[in-house]
């Protein structure tokens, strides 16, 4: 009976995984109807992890805006590429003067198939920006964005549909990526939808992130939802205390060259990677396990996502969404019956764990202590 197959809302999935699923529909089904029967008060909105979001402080009022990084026309390179671009055209922006946008710069063309349009250049009649310059040209994306390289295309497409939709939001309103992005599947045909996902699913997933255990981390700001290490005097490292500090591992390649092969490193408490293996594999006896729906391997079952090897912050954003009801729609109540059981500490250890997994085909989970 195990090699049989059983046919859900959101793909083929394995019999021995159809009964946990099963029980996991039942249980949210039953929670919607009690909830429709007997009205009760709304529980207190649990406090985000900040961590996860990297929202900027507000400057001081009457503080002027930050001047924009003007592009001195100097070439830009990259190690182990061949191409050169301006500061301006690794943003894929026209000019210093006008908004009007280009395709952002594509350093290794032979890391990914031939995008679509929309993918390498976006549209300005219509005001998208082309997808590769957030999720970069392979999909990798980083951490205050998404990472679509090797997700499944039923479950991309439903996404960028909830969101075109209202039915997919950021519960924190200052994360303002989120509500460009939806503006962009608003403005997307049904057929781009489907060409943009199919495009990333085309590819597989490799992990750039690794994962180390420790009490320090370094000191950062938060520049535009990414953290990024001070530099100069005020560098340094700091006590990690409960948080996941996750950062690119240079922050010249990403932030100024954005290259869509640097590494990232997520430093997470000590002892957060085995609590959060224990809680996804058997559900702490609080909830239900990550692995009846997601696999044994948490790498992703028909169009329910993969959650392994992929960033941290990302991950503990859309439980905490879920929890918060800013997810909704096709099968995302099965999830939030799930993420309402769950404090902080459970949503970072969850995050620190799935993030030093193997991706598919690769080799042992990369956590290291320090």
């Amino acid at each position: 009976m195990a090699d049989c197959l059983g046919m859900f809302p959101w793909g083929v999935i394995p019999m021995k995984k159809v009964l946990g699923a099963a029980i996991l529909l039942g249980t949210a089904m039953s929670m919607m109807h009690a909830a429709a029967q007997a009205p009760a008060a709304a529980p207190a909105t649990p406090q985000e992890p900040t961590w996860a979001y990297a929202i900027p402080p507000a400057p001081p009022p009457g503080s002027p805006p930050p001047a924009p990084v003007m592009d001195d026309g100097k070439m830009l390179t990259l190690q182990g590429s061949e191409k050169q671009f301006t500061f301006n055209q690794v943003r894929g922006r026209l000019n210093n003067e006008t908004p009007t946008r280009i395709a952002p710069a594509d350093w290794f063309p032979g890391d990914h198939p031939n995008m679509p349009k929309l993918v390498a250049e976006g549209d300005n009649a219509r005001g998208i920006i082309a997808c590769s310059l957030c999720h970069y040209p392979n999909g990798k994306g980083r951490a205050e964005n998404a990472s679509p390289q090797g997700l499944n295309k039923e479950y991309m497409v439903r996404t960028m549909q909830n969101m075109k939709n209202d039915l997919r939001a950021s519960s924190e309103r200052r994360k303002n990526n989120t509500q460009v992005m939806v503006g962009f599947t608003k403005a997307m045909t049904d057929a781009e939808i489907e060409e943009t996902a199919a495009y990333f699913a085309s590819m597989t997933w490799t992990p750039w992130i690794k994962v180390v255990e420790s009490d320090t981390a370094p000191k950062v700001r938060s520049q535009a939802g990414l953290w990024v290490p001070l530099e100069g005097a005020n560098a340094g490292t700091e006590p990690l205390g409960n948080r996941i500090v996750e950062t690119p591992e240079n922050a010249q390649q990403t932030e100024v060259l954005r290259n869509p092969r640097g590494m990232f490193i997520a430093y997470v408490p000590r002892g957060s990677v085995a609590k959060g293996k224990a809680l996804a594999t058997t559900g702490g006896g609080k909830t239900t396990a990550c692995t009846v729906c997601h696999g044994d391997d948490l790498n992703g079952v028909g169009s329910v996502p993969a959650l392994a090897a992929r960033s941290p912050r990302y991950l503990a954003r859309q439980i905490n969404d879920f929890r918060q009801g800013a997810r909704k729609g096709d099968m995302n109540e099965i999830m939030r019956a799930v993420a309402v059981k769950l404090n902080n500490d459970d949503i970072l250890n969850l995050a620190a764990y799935t993030a030093s997994l193997p991706a598919p085909s690769t080799g042992a989970p990369g956590t290291a202590a320090r």
